[in-house]
């Protein structure tokens, strides 16, 4: 007999032995279904008696108990099985459940924890398999039933295949293991040891509570840390053996562990001496439980996942097979393997990103643009009037931007650039170059006071005739802001639409829907993060086909720029303009606060203004953190009295913080008191010294943003950087912006160090989400971009044959629509 057929007279065998209680499978006969119809087509099971078994089993739980017999006896006689069960007076509730998946064999059995959340079924091709297969739920498997597979949501699993992609979040190798004894400060470690003794504490007046652990091997005794978890001395108790997972550090000259990963010890993982998955966890969920699970699922499903890559991106990216990926992912035999696996996985998904951002560009490339020409001597001669001479970087970018509006496709570019490296002027060209043959611009920034800014700027730039013919009549250039009055919106509105106003600064009130363009040809968005993505294509669509110039101030490191803006043409400003002071930078102990009050009130006497930043608002209870709004009645009250101090933070309503922000502008105040609000902020020139409290709060690219709101005139400028505490380590990331005024190598640096949230805007939230892959890894991206380049080359629809598989895959991937065009 077949096995499938052999299975399923088992099932129905132990169904009546339980007087047909439906319990035979836990949740109903009627979870074996998907397992039974792959296994049943595998042994070649005739497609009709497949369909009578489903039909059977699909109403089984609605049938009375002679009804369910009569439907088992029948199948019984259909599969040719000679004798027959009735009722029996047996004992149900003693006989155990089946376990309705296959038992697995597995290389090695290893085991391994997952990263985050349940993730999206972007990789995994089931052509091959039967329908429902890896979508069935997860009640199928033995031991789990409707109320654990509740439980089990909460991570977000609730199909094998959301199992098979339930990556673990690290590994204890316990083939590696190094005795107390052996260990080395600044080492990442796992050990093992038993528990001598438990000790919890208040510290600091109370405002501190610490668990104290001593930890022994028998070749010598460790002292671990937990703060403010006062909790742990029950679940940690003398005798017990546990396995800690974390930094080696020291303390008065001994080595400690603080804060560790723990958990304790499973005997049979000490003795098997292999690499063991650590998954994450929610409540009434244990790692032995998961490891079972996953062991169970994983090894039956992962050698029968079609791999949807094709064969030559395999070998000409050294790619071990999806199925072997996702195997040692979870089991892996080596750390040979499991570097091979993540290295798979991690490849797929930039790959996927890959094709998908190729395919954004070439969507936008398609497109016809109106051809705008730039006359060599007419160019020059505005150049020349410019109030200073461009650098090279800027006139590298203004060709970039040249070649872009005379191709006639429509521009889609990305300017990046330091603080004050000039940006604005080049756009002030590609202006000039537009409304030269009569078309429109628009110019969106992303407050009211930088849209001001920018207003002020371009008047200098366009409509100045002290320096020669000016571009436009400053009556061509108007600024539309939320606080504009409503007469002179009409007019402006009016404007734009017959094509009398040739150049629009504003906020996102140009893209409400009563303003319209006669002729839109080019779109300029400043700090194109703080817009999402609707904000801006509802501005491109004001046009036809416009061309678009986006702007950020944030340096974007290599490996970003090769992934998220992998659709825009890239132009970097990587040169500051003659005569740009760098801004000098110090690091300062907490201790050597009062040295920076000195400078400021001495730049004050001078008649400069500083700022002041905070990481938080307000404090929390029991933290220790300095915040805004308390700093700044402490700092008004005891250490700047006869000065005024403003006070800016993100509760305040927009109106209020543009209120500030002008009257820290307009010399109102001498120190503003903020938080990470004036990131992106105003030009104020007289500003000299940027203090930043906390600085080992904030990443490097966003302190280097800090620092750059000062600077900006004519005098030295000063960028004090206080750490919370004198930690060696963190206060080493922050030696960083004292060694470099480079925000490219600073960027690169905080990739590397906090991952991608620092430059992923709104349009970018998505990508923060890769399980496998890391933006940081240049290397794996740039294979990646390679070979999805070579593949969108001659197959850019993904509609050959062969590539099926993949194109099912990438619809699953972008499906919701990742990033966008701009």
């Amino acid at each position: 007999m077949l096995p499938a057929l052999q299975k399923l007279q088992k099932f129905i065998k132990l169904e009546a032995e339980r007087g047909y209680d439906n319990r035979a499978v836990l949740g109903g006969l009627d979870k074996i279904i998907p397992l039974w119809q792959q296994e049943a087509r595998e042994n070649g099971v005739p497609e009709p008696l497949i369909q009578e078994v489903t039909r059977c089993l699909e109403r089984y739980a609605s049938l009375s108990p002679e009804e369910r017999a009569d439907c088992l006896q029948a199948l019984l006689e259909k599969i040719d099985v000679p004798e027959s069960f009735g009722p029996t007076d047996s004992t149900p509730h003693e006989t155990q459940a089946v376990n309705i998946a296959p038992t697995p064999t597995v290389n090695g059995g290893r085991n391994r924890g997952p990263r985050r959340s349940a993730p999206r079924t972007y990789s995994l091709s089931t052509d091959s398999l039967p329908a429902h297969g890896l979508k069935a739920p997860l009640t199928v498997l033995p031991g789990i039933g409707p109320r654990y597979a509740q439980t089990l949501r909460q991570l977000g699993l609730e199909t094998l295949e959301d199992l098979l992609y339930y990556f673990p979040r690290r590994y204890d190798d316990y083939s590696r293991l190094k005795p107390i004894n052996r260990l080395r400060y600044g080492e990442e470690v796992t050990v093992i040891g038993t528990v001598q003794s438990v000790n919890n504490r208040d510290t600091r007046g109370g405002r501190l509570n610490l668990t104290e652990v001593i930890v022994s091997d028998g070749t010598a005794a460790l002292r671990v840390n937990w703060f403010n978890q006062p909790w742990l001395a029950k679940s940690i108790t003398p005798g017990m053996q546990i396995v800690l997972s974390g930094r080696v550090d020291m303390y008065l000259g001994r080595l400690v562990m603080n804060s560790p990963e723990w958990e304790p010890l499973e005997q049979e993982h000490l003795h098997t001496n292999r690499i063991v998955p650590v998954y994450p966890l929610t409540a009434k969920v244990t790692q032995k439980m998961l490891r079972r699970i996953m062991y169970q699922t994983v090894t039956f499903w992962a050698p029968r996942i079609q791999d949807y890559l094709p064969e030559w991106v395999r070998q000409a990216g050294e790619l071990v097979p999806l199925s072997h990926a996702l195997l040692n992912v979870h089991f892996p035999e080596s750390q040979d393997d499991l570097k091979a696996a993540q290295d798979r996985l991690a490849f797929d998904e930039l790959f996927l990103l890959q094709l998908g951002v190729l395919q954004q560009k070439r969507a936008w490339q398609a497109n016809t643009a109106t051809i705008f020409e730039a006359p060599e001597a007419w160019l020059e001669e505005i150049i020349a009037n410019l109030p200073f001479e461009l650098t090279n970087a800027q006139r590298r970018v203004l060709e970039e931007i040249r070649q872009d509006l005379r191709a006639g496709r429509p521009m889609n570019r990305l300017l990046q650039g330091d603080v004050g490296s000039g940006k604005t002027i080049v756009a002030a060209l590609a202006v000039a170059i537009v409304t030269r043959a009569g078309a429109q611009a628009a110019f969106m920034a992303p407050t009211s006071i930088l849209a001001e800014q920018h207003y002020r700027n371009l008047l200098k730039l366009l409509a100045d005739s002290e320096r020669g013919t000016p571009v436009l009549p400053a009556g061509n250039i108007r600024l539309l802001v939320g606080d504009t009055p409503e007469t002179e919106k009409e007019e402006i509105r009016a404007g734009l639409a017959d094509g009398s106003i040739k150049l629009v600064i504003g906020t996102h009130a140009l893209i409400e829907d009563p303003v319209t363009f006669a002729n839109l040809q080019l779109v300029i968005i400043d700090e194109q993060h703080r817009f999402g993505v609707e904000q801006r294509a509802a501005l491109r669509l004001k046009g036809h086909n416009p061309h678009l110039l986006v702007m950020t101030a944030t340096p974007i490191p290599r490996s970003l720029a090769l992934t998220i803006y992998g659709d825009l043409d890239l132009s970097v400003m990587d040169e500051m303009p003659r005569g740009r002071q760098p801004v000098e930078t110090h690091l300062l102990s907490p201790l050597e606060r009062e040295r920076a009050y000195s400078l400021i009130r001495s730049q004050v006497e001078k008649g400069y203004q500083a700022f002041i930043i905070y990481p938080l608002i307000e404090k929390g209870q029991n933290d220790e953190t300095r915040a805004a709004v308390e700093e700044h009645e402490r700092l008004q009250r005891e250490i700047f009295p006869d000065l005024r101090l403003g006070l800016l933070h993100g509760r305040l309503p927009p109106a209020e913080k543009e209120r500030i922000m002008r009257a820290f502008r307009n010399g109102e105040f001498h120190i503003l008191v903020s938080t990470s609000v004036v990131e992106v902020g105003v030009d104020v020139p007289n500003a000299t010294v940027m203090l930043i409290e906390g600085a080992n709060r904030f990443g490097l690219a966003q302190l280097h943003q800090f620092r750059g709101r000062v600077g900006r005139g004519n005098a030295k400028s000063y960028c004090l950087l206080i750490p919370e505490t004198n930690d060696d380590v963190e206060n080493e990331r922050l030696l960083a912006m004292v060694e470099t005024n480079d925000g490219f190598v600073l960027a690169e640096r905080d990739l590397q160090q906090r991952g991608p949230g620092e430059f992923l805007g709104t349009r970018q939230a998505g990508y923060s989400e890769l399980r496998m892959a890391s933006l940081a890894n240049v290397h794996l991206i740039e294979k990646a971009r390679r070979l999805a380049q070579t593949l969108f080359e001659n197959d850019p629809d993904l509609s050959h044959p062969e590539h099926q598989p993949l194109r099912l895959n990438f619809e699953r991937f972008w499906q919701g629509g990742r990033g966008d065009i701009s």
